[in-house]
Parts: C-alpha cells; sequence; structure tokens
C-alpha cells in the first residue's frame, strides 16, 4: 500500500461505492447552487456545471447541466494550478473568467477550490456558471459590436479570491465595481464558494473514511473503466476519414457573410480525432471560439450519441482528441471577442459532426436539434428600482429525429444536450418586468420524416418598463442554418425573433446578433424552430400523422404538403 500512488487492487464494489459517491458530491456542489443563487440564471436554468478533481487534475466526477461548458473546465483548472503551482494553500478559493486562460467565454466564471489532507492537495471542489454581469459594453455578458474581449468584460485571470481563508478584499472590490449589479454578482460568487466548500466538506469525509491510498486507486480503476467503456463504445464504428461543415449564421458585423466550420474526422479502431484546421479564419465579431471551448463541444457531440452510456470523466477523454488552427473561429487568436462561442460555434461544431458520423453511422445519429435564438435583456425594474439582468430561456428549441424515435419537443440546443431548464413564467414575471402573453408549442415547426423532428416554442411577452437593452443572439435565423434532415428528412423552418412597438404598425424582425431597445408597451415573440426530420416522410406511420394532426403538431395543409395526407389518411 503506497500513499502516493494508491491501492492498485481496491476491491471492485468499493471501487463502485466511492464512484457513485464521487458523483453525488458533485451534485451536492450543483443542488447548494441551485438553492442559495440569486440569480434566474442560476436558479432557474441551471447554467452551470461542477466538478471534482483529483490532486493530478484529472476530472473524476461532474454534474453537466449545460454540458458545452464541462469540456473546458479541465482547461481553466489547469490554468490555475500552473500559475498558482507553489503558492497554493488551505483555505484559498481561486477565480477565473478570462477566455485566453482556458474558459469557454467570460460570463462563465469559474471558482476553485483546493481540498487539503496530510498537509497537500487531495482533490479539487470545482464549479463554473453564467453570471448575471461581468462588466464590458454587452448584454448579461454578450457584446455584438465587440471588436475585442476587452470589450466584453473584466477579464479576470487565475487569482485568489480567498486567501488561506481570508477574503482578498482589493480583488472583490476591484470585480464588484466593474459590473452594473454588484449585489446580485456577489451574492452568486458567494454561492459558488459555499458550493465548492460543501464539495470541500464531503471529500473530506471520503478521506476520513476510506483513507488516501484506497482513494487514489479507486480513482485509477474508475477512469480506466471509463476509457474501456468509451473505446468499446467506438469499437464498432468503420474506420475511415469523415468530412463535414456547417455555418454559424454570421459575426454580428458582416450579417452578410456565413462562417464556415469544417470537420476532418478520423476514426482509428477505437479512437476518435476531430481536425477543425480548415475552418474560417477568425471573425471580427464574437462568435469567435476558444481552443477550449471548441474541445469542449467536440466532446459533447460525441457524448450525446456515439458514448451516451459512458460516464464523462478523464478517462473516457483518452480515446479523443482534437486540433484547431490558431487564428481559425475555432481557435482565435487573442484578443479577439469570443462572448458566443458558446451557443454560435458550439451548435456549428456540434451539427458538422453530427454530419460527418453520419456517413459512418447514419442510425447513430441525431438530425439538427434546433439552434439556440433568444435575447438577453437588461434595465431598470421599476418595481424594485433596481437594474435586473436575465436571459429567456423559455424559448426552447426541438430535437432532431433519429432512427426509430421523434426528436424531443421543447428541449433546447444541441450544446445543451436536453438539460437546459426553462424557468417558471411566473417567476420569470415576478423577478422581471414582463408579462407572459402566449407560451406554447410552434405547430409546423418540426422537420418532416419518417420520425419527425421535436416542436419549437412560441413565446411572447409584453414589456412592462422602459429603456430595456437587449441583445438577440444565437443563430438559425438562414436558410443554411435550419436544422438539417438525415436519410431523407427534411429541414425545420428558420428562427426568429418579432417586436411589435406600442404605437402599433409593422413587427420589427430582429436579427441574430444584434442589439436592440424595448420599451414599455411592446411585444416581444419568440419562435424558435423544432428539430430536423429523419427518413422519407411518406414512410411515415398513418395513424402517426393522422395523431400529430389531432394534436396540433402539423397542420393538415403542411400533413398534405410534407406527408402526402388525405382525409382519409390515405398517401396521395
Amino acid at each position: 500500500m503506497n500513499a502516493t500512488t494508491g491501492v492498485s487492487d481496491v476491491d471492485p464494489i468499493k471501487v463502485s461505492v466511492i464512484g457513485s459517491r464521487l458523483e453525488a458530491i458533485s451534485k451536492e456542489i450543483g443542488q447548494t447552487m441551485l438553492r442559495t443563487s440569486r440569480s434566474p440564471i442560476f436558479s432557474e436554468a441551471r447554467d452551470f456545471v461542477t466538478g471534482i478533481f483529483d490532486h493530478r487534475l484529472r476530472l473524476l466526477a461532474q454534474t453537466a447541466y449545460i454540458p458545452v461548458l464541462m469540456g473546458a473546465l479541465p482547461f481553466a483548472l489547469e490554468s490555475i494550478a500552473k500559475e498558482y503551482a507553489d503558492d497554493i494553500h488551505e483555505g484559498d478559493v481561486f477565480i477565473l473568467n478570462d477566455p485566453y486562460h482556458g474558459n469557454n467565454h467570460p460570463p462563465d466564471i469559474t471558482i476553485a477550490k483546493p481540498v487539503f489532507a496530510d498537509g497537500a492537495i487531495q482533490f479539487w471542489s470545482v464549479s463554473k456558471g453564467h453570471h448575471a454581469d461581468v462588466g464590458g459594453g454587452g448584454v448579461v455578458g454578450y457584446n455584438p459590436a465587440a471588436r475585442t474581449v476587452w470589450e466584453e468584460c473584466v477579464r479576470i485571470p487565475p487569482a485568489k479570491l480567498v486567501d488561506k481563508g481570508k477574503r482578498n478584499k482589493s480583488l472583490w472590490d476591484f470585480i464588484l465595481l466593474n459590473v452594473r449589479m454588484p449585489w446580485l454578482v456577489e451574492a452568486d460568487l458567494e454561492c459558488q464558494i459555499g458550493a465548492c466548500t460543501i464539495g470541500e466538506r464531503s471529500l473530506r469525509a471520503l478521506i476520513r473514511k476510506y483513507g488516501l491510498p484506497v482513494l487514489r486507486g479507486a480513482a485509477d480503476q474508475i477512469l480506466d473503466a471509463s476509457e474501456r467503456q468509451a473505446r468499446a463504445a467506438l469499437r464498432d464504428l468503420p474506420n475511415g476519414v469523415y468530412r463535414a461543415e456547417s455555418f454559424i449564421d454570421h459575426d454580428g458585423i458582416d450579417k452578410a457573410k456565413r462562417i464556415g466550420v469544417r470537420l476532418t474526422l478520423t476514426i482509428s479502431d477505437e479512437a476518435i480525432h476531430f481536425d477543425w484546421s480548415e475552418s474560417d479564419p477568425q471573425a471580427s465579431g464574437y462568435v469567435n471560439s476558444t481552443l477550449a471551448n471548441t474541445v469542449s463541444a467536440s466532446f459533447q457531440a460525441l457524448f450525446l450519441t456515439i458514448c451516451a452510456d459512458v460516464k464523462y470523466n478523464e478517462g473516457a477523454l483518452r480515446a479523443l482528441s482534437v486540433t484547431a488552427r490558431e487564428g481559425t473561429v475555432l481557435h482565435a487568436r487573442e484578443p479577439a471577442p469570443v462572448s458566443c462561442c458558446t451557443v454560435s460555434a458550439s451548435q456549428a461544431i456540434v451539427e458538422a459532426i453530427w454530419l460527418a458520423l453520419a456517413q459512418a453511422v447514419p442510425e447513430r445519429v441525431y438530425a439538427g436539434w434546433g439552434r439556440w435564438l433568444a435575447p438577453a435583456t437588461m434595465g431598470l425594474n421599476p418595481r424594485t428600482n433596481r437594474l435586473f439582468g436575465d436571459i429567456h430561456f423559455m424559448g426552447k428549441s426541438g430535437a432532431g429525429a433519429t432512427h426509430g424515435l421523434d426528436g424531443w419537443d421543447h428541449v433546447g440546443p444541441s450544446f445543451c444536450g436536453g438539460s437546459l431548464r426553462a424557468p417558471d413564467p411566473e417567476l420569470h414575471e415576478l423577478i422581471d418586468p414582463y408579462t407572459v402573453l402566449q407560451y406554447e408549442y410552434w405547430q409546423d415547426s418540426a422537420g418532416p420524416g419518417r420520425w419527425r423532428g421535436g416542436l419549437g416554442t412560441i413565446y411572447r411577452w409584453r414589456v412592462e418598463a422602459d429603456g430595456i437593452m437587449a441583445v438577440n443572439f444565437g443563430g438559425g435565423v438562414n436558410d443554411e442554418t435550419r436544422p438539417f434532415g438525415l436519410a431523407g428528412g427534411q429541414r425545420s423552418p428558420v428562427s426568429e425573433l418579432l417586436v411589435r412597438r406600442r404605437g402599433g404598425g409593422e413587427a420589427e424582425r430582429i436579427d441574430a446578433e444584434s442589439f436592440f431597445t424595448l420599451n414599455q408597451g411592446d411585444e416581444v415573440e419568440l419562435r424558435v424552430t423544432g428539430g430536423g426530420g429523419y427518413g422519407d416522410p411518406l414512410a411515415r406511420d398513418r395513424a402517426q400523422v393522422a395523431d400529430d394532426i389531432t394534436d396540433g403538431v402539423v397542420s393538415l395543409a403542411e400533413a398534405r404538403r410534407a406527408y402526402g395526407w388525405d382525409p382519409k389518411g390515405a398517401s396521395t
């Protein structure tokens, strides 16, 4: 038995128990955040992730409420550990939001707390979440006019927010002075710290129960088992090189230019390599991706499909590798703006991977999911006489169909993997100055197919305050970026955001990656599309078509057009 290397032959049942306990601790961190946060972005939408790392910075367990954030978490922790290699002490808490130090995008602030035992770091308790404001010129962290990262945020490199148990007042003061809602940001930072402290407490209890040698040996076996699971999942894929491309709508600066995301995917025995080197040069606007985000989105696409039953940890990731040429849109060179990378770039990455995999194993991937499109808004709430900042998470898209199954309705974009939570509309009205007027499935938004896509959403609300600044961010508003169909399935319609001003007149269509202003009495209508279809629509079971018509999923006109439906239920 060696306290440094760990026991090599821990009982498999004990390994399983320890693995489950590590996962439970990660969930415990997340549940603490849900119950103690102040921002609805945390408490309602669950826009955060949590993770447990060991002393070697290996991801052991995670809770990926927003999965695209997860794969970048190791980059952030490695940046912290490298910066403070000889200056990490018990009671320290680290903070990071800079995208060029391993973060996805600036609004997602990483908080990491080392867990000590026997005078050394044994684990890390980590969380990362989207804050309501990080300074800069944007709205809730999104600035489509930014030409550099400095216009998007206050950049926080790896730093000590708490030093040996004592709050670093100078850093706290600096951060809170540079955000518009300091009371909210402070509360949510304290929420993250508290959650990581709960994780620290539980990890110390685990150390006391099992001892370090057993825990280290169990960690090795947990990761090795996940690697075997991942390679087994990849084993049946046909070796080969597969190429695909998808597009980002535009960068918010040149709105006529689609931005190409190009993939060369190589399957070699029990491993996959994602090469993004042929993607377009980095953009002027904020849709660029950091390498950490590109890696994370690449992994996300696989864990939603081929590796869906594999535990997401460092072991599983050993079978995967990613390259992207610096200076391209998927590996932007500092100081390019990147605040929309988790959305615009990530969903294009996922789509390209699924299109490539569809050439190899078409029955194991999805048709395109509806892309994210929704506004972030910020302004003065007349009920509280305080600023508010929020994202309209209610407008969730539909998932793409797959072989044998219709897509899920109202599930959200691919980079969230179905785990995005739509806030309670009544709570939304209570917190923000809005009145919800309509919230329902969007008829005919599902891509037709033998198996149809999931339905998207219509979400309409009235504004109850003046001078609200808003950003419509995301995509799927152009023909080239509509969700794709597979195996003869059809695409779903484009998404759109419409504003009807209080004085009447024609509705104004707000493009993606655009600022706009809202005033009292304005009505906003968000139509977020459904997923693409799979298989020939004419082959869809007639009883299913009839049910869709009865349920209002498909209009009679669309049933005739797409499914060859006639009133007697026969194909035409």
